[in-house]
This record gives C-alpha cells, structure tokens and sequence, in this order.
C-alpha cells in the first residue's frame, strides 16, 4: 500500500528532496550494475578455462589410477593435498572478492631408491589436478560474490525507477494541484471579502451622506 501524502508546503519539500536523492543514485547504481555485469562475464570465461584446464589435469591423472591403489603404503592423493589456498581480496564496484594467489602442499618425503620412478611424474600431476581445483572453486566464490551483489542492485534499480521515483513524482503533482486549488480558493475568498467590504464601506459613506441633508445646513 503507498504512503499516504499529507497534502501541505512542508511535504512538497520532502517529496522534492527524495526525489532529487532517488534521480541522483540511481546513474550510480546503473553504473555499478553495469560495472558487475561486465565483471561477472569476466569471471565466468576464466571459470571456463579453469574448468577446461582441470579437466585437461584430471585425464593425465587417470592413466595413473590401477598403479595408484597398488601403492597402498604411500599416500600419494594425502601428498597431492593441499596444506593452504592462499587468496588475496579484490574490491569491484565495492565488493570485496578473493582472488587466487597459490597453493602450498605438505612435504613429500618418501625413499628415492624404493619409490618407482612414476611416482614423482604420478605426484606432481594430482598436485596440479588440486592446484586447478582450488583455481576454480575460488573463481566460482567470485561469481556467486558478484552475481549476489548484482541482484542486490538490479533490485535497487528497479525500486528506484519503477517504485520510488513514480511514487514522488505523483506526490509532487497531487500536492501542487492541492495547493493551487487552495491558492484560488484563497483568492476567491479575498476578493469577496474585499467586495463586501467596499460595500460596507460604500453603505456606511451613503448613509453619512443621507444623515448629512436631513439635518440641513447649521
């Protein structure tokens, strides 16, 4: 239900005032949505490479899985986690988003002479399986930051243009023809009352006059 307007001066002022605010914000949250958009299609084309690569990472990996199980004493996939995701954070059209830095994993200790030599070739790969995994899952942080951010705003535009700004401009008008009706009606009043009282006034002149003959001259 809209607000009920009082219909007076001090409220014309209210009204002008919040609709200056509204047409004021309302480029800036254009240009922020504007800003997101752009920003979320960036993001989304580096979340396609970063799911190309994993994809490309995880297939080396595959060759690697009969002669993985079979290395029941060393925890190859334990090596290939990592220990840190390190993020640094990025502000876009005023929110905060990580960005990814790099991964860091555990120390790989085990015996050179009774490894096989597929191992290392076996470790560095799931390593760079789970650095492309941690690539992603920070780009797709990003997007659902920004996409839920742009929703935000959309819904703050479109408050704005369709809501807001209609609501004061009707108010505006409502309340100028109010105050003109008062205005002319005001003016009415004040002409017939500056009518009667010439009227008065020329009654009372006509019968200082009247009084004036029926005494005669002194």
């Amino acid at each position: 239900m809209a607000k009920r307007v009082r219909l007076t001066r001090p409220e014309l002022k209210a009204q002008r005032d919040a609709l200056a605010r509204f047409e004021h914000y309302l480029p800036m949250l254009k240009l922020k949505q504007q800003q997101l958009q752009l920003t979320i299609l960036q993001v989304e084309a580096h979340r396609r490479q970063a799911q190309d690569a994993l994809r490309d990472a995880r297939g080396k990996v595959a060759a690697y899985e009969a002669v993985l199980r079979d290395r029941a004493g060393l925890d190859i996939r334990g090596l290939a986690t990592p220990d840190e995701v390190r993020t640094a954070a990025r502000h876009i059209a005023g929110v905060a988003i990580p960005t990814f830095q790099d991964v860091t994993f555990p120390e790989a200790r085990y015996s050179l002479f009774t490894t096989p030599p597929w191992v290392d070739r076996a470790l560095a790969d799931l390593r760079i399986v789970s650095h492309r995994q941690a690539e992603l899952e920070v780009l797709t942080r990003q997007y659902r930051l920004l996409h839920r951010e742009l929703t935000k705003v959309i819904q703050r535009v479109n408050l704005f243009e369709k809501i807001k700004i209609p609501e004061a401009r009707e108010a505006i008008r409502r309340i100028r023809i109010h105050l003109g009706d008062e205005m002319t009606a005001a003016v009415g009043r004040a002409k017939i009352a500056k009518g009667k009282l010439v009227a008065e006034e020329a009654t009372a002149y006509a019968h200082g006059a009247t009084g004036k003959e029926a005494s005669g001259p002194p």
